[in-house]
């Protein structure tokens, strides 16, 4: 197994994982399609209901309704970044570490971190919800206006790769539960995923406080796109570099309990690999 990488080699997996896609594509054309219109209509429909219910109320909170289109904008772009970095199991990681599958990955002459960040690249079937963000925020931008310079480009990068890396460590985080009972947890990085973020493309502006504080504490759906959506428009509602240390220390949570937890699964195995295992 190779202790190091280098940036060349990584470049080359991603395209054999985007030739993979583009492979799927072409072979089974009309059900790619199907997948990739299904992925673009859910989110539409996600942001328009929200956008209309800010329209129809002059704004939601002290968000106005040209406001918390861009937010969807920004919703719909991490969606998009998501889809195409992670449509593959790499971050639904419980599915691998439930089904007996993480074995498969030892037998390669690549690092574990390597495989999984190279796997689910998927630029072809999973750009759709990406384009659509960028044709989103555009007219967001537009009717607010904002003063778009190269800083604020830069700004929005890192706060799309903040929200980013909340949602992974997020789901690295309980998908560790998965080593301890695979079959019980199998799915449970889909839940982690899935709830949060229809719960996160809601303005959490105007709401009590008690409400507000343990969604961007505890639970981290108020950080995906609300908090960071704010302090791209220039209205933070306190220290606009919160999310950037929440993501921190998340990672570095999830990394501890994920290593934790694969530590115990090599000594232990799986229990699909046993003559009554599930997948046997």
């Amino acid at each position: 197994m190779e202790d190091r990488i280098s940036l060349k080699r990584i470049i080359k997996l991603l395209c054999i994982s985007a030739k993979i896609d583009m492979v799927w594509l072409l072979r089974d054309t009309k059900y790619a399609i199907i997948a990739v219109c299904s992925d673009v209509l859910s989110n539409l429909s996600t942001a328009a209901g929200v956008f209309l219910i800010a329209v129809r109320f002059g704004g939601i909170g002290e968000m106005r309704s040209d406001e918390v289109l861009f937010m969807m904008a920004y919703s719909t772009l991490v969606t998009g970044i998501f889809q195409i970095f992670g449509a593959g199991n790499n971050i639904h990681i419980s599915r691998i570490i439930g089904r007996g599958q993480l074995e498969h990955c030892f037998i390669q002459p690549l690092s574990l971190p390597v495989q999984l960040c190279t796997q689910g690249f998927m630029p072809f079937t999973g750009s759709a919800n990406f384009i659509t963000g960028i044709a989103l925020t555009t007219i967001a931008v537009h009717r607010i206006p904002l003063a778009v310079t190269p800083f604020w480009g830069l700004r929005m990068a890192a706060y799309l790769m903040t929200s980013l890396i909340i949602l992974i460590a997020r789901s690295y985080m309980v998908s560790s539960l998965a080593f301890y009972a695979p079959v019980a947890c199998e799915e449970i990085s889909s839940t982690a995923i899935d709830d949060p973020w229809l719960l996160s493309t809601f303005p959490l502006s105007g709401m009590p406080g008690y409400i507000q504080i343990p969604l961007i504490t505890i639970l981290p759906e108020g950080l995906l796109a609300w908090f960071p959506a704010l302090v791209l428009l220039g209205k933070p509602p306190f220290a606009p570099y919160y999310p950037m240390l929440y993501a921190f220390l998340s990672a570095c949570f999830a990394a501890y309990l994920f290593r934790k937890g694969f530590l115990y699964y090599m000594q232990k195995g799986s229990n699909r690999y046993v003559p009554h295992g599930f997948r046997r």
